[in-house]
């Protein structure tokens, strides 16, 4: 990581002045990052080849892309700033190798994006406020994509590689976890950024499963009981879940009650939900499932 000394050197200034002076977006989250050594490292991290193709979400002024395009086969790059469309247009529209699509990464569909590739990676450095969410929408569509480099929140990156027992675990650990092996590469200070957000980001690598770590027959389900466990962190998951919302109340009655569906699957009641492994969350569920029908 730079230090002060560099960021403010000779070298540093000259190739800031040289981007488009366009002004970070405070309600679509926007902090560019600004440190070539951090795009080194992501792009590294990530080793793109000239055979496949990569999706980058939220290119900015396009300081990682420009890395990107010199390696990968094709790039398609996701901007929802109808500002910075032009920018990057401008910048890279010539490389044959580049798509630039203007859309939402929370709606678009990326596999009939890529088409008629079967496959991509996906890099990202994602606003804090939506990172979440985008999260769970690309393993919603997972069907296409095999890994995922993204710059998050720290503090989100400790929920997501949260085992069990851990006072950060919570419904994001558990999800990931079943669809994707997760590790924490390497912290990014504020300083890599302009403007410099008020928390230190992790570039986490999340590598999708071939089929996910549990088997459970219905697995919104298994969601759904994931998510009424966490509903009040400090209750018991034996409370939680007799307090689930009503359609999935009825279901656990069905399986004879919040107490049978945890004896059935050897979880103490008095136990809370960060304390459950995934397995335990998926024999829940299988204990739900055996009585329907």
């Amino acid at each position: 990581m730079r230090d002060e000394e560099e960021k403010d050197g000779p070298s540093f200034i000259a190739h800031r002045l040289a981007l488009p002076r366009t002004r970070a977006k405070k309600s679509l989250g926007q902090n560019f990052l600004v440190d070539e050594r951090v795009v080194e490292r992501i792009v590294g991290a990530l080793g793109p080849r000239g055979d496949e193709t990569i999706i980058e979400i939220g290119p900015g002024r396009g300081e990682l892309t420009s890395s990107l395009l010199k390696l990968a086969g094709r790039l398609f790059a996701i901007e929802l700033d109808r500002e910075l469309v032009p920018i990057l247009s401008q910048r890279f529209g010539a490389s044959a190798n580049f798509q630039l699509v203007e859309a939402d990464a929370l709606t678009a569909d990326l596999c009939s994006l890529i088409a008629p590739a079967k496959s991509a990676r996906v890099v990202a450095n994602l606003p804090y406020y939506i990172s979440t969410a985008i999260l769970q929408r690309l393993i919603e569509q997972r069907a296409c994509i095999t890994e995922m480099i993204l710059m998050l929140q720290r503090e989100v990156v400790k929920r997501i590689t949260a085992p069990p027992a851990s006072s950060a675990r919570g419904y994001l650990s558990v999800l990931v976890e079943a669809y994707c092996q997760r590790d924490a590469l390497f912290d990014v200070a504020p300083g890599s950024f302009r403007p410099a957000p008020k928390v230190w980001s992790t570039v986490v690598r999340l590598v999708v499963r071939p089929s996910p770590a549990v088997t459970v027959e219905d697995e919104t389900l298994l969601w759904q009981l994931v998510s009424a466990g966490f509903a009040q962190r400090r209750k018991t998951i034996f409370n939680n879940l007799r307090g689930a919302p009503e359609r999935l109340r009825a279901r656990i009655e069905g399986a004879g009650g919040a107490l049978c569906v945890l004896e059935t699957s050897e979880v103490a009641p008095q136990r809370r939900a960060e304390t459950l492994t995934l397995e335990e969350w998926a024999a829940l569920a299988r204990a739900v499932e055996a009585s329907d029908g």
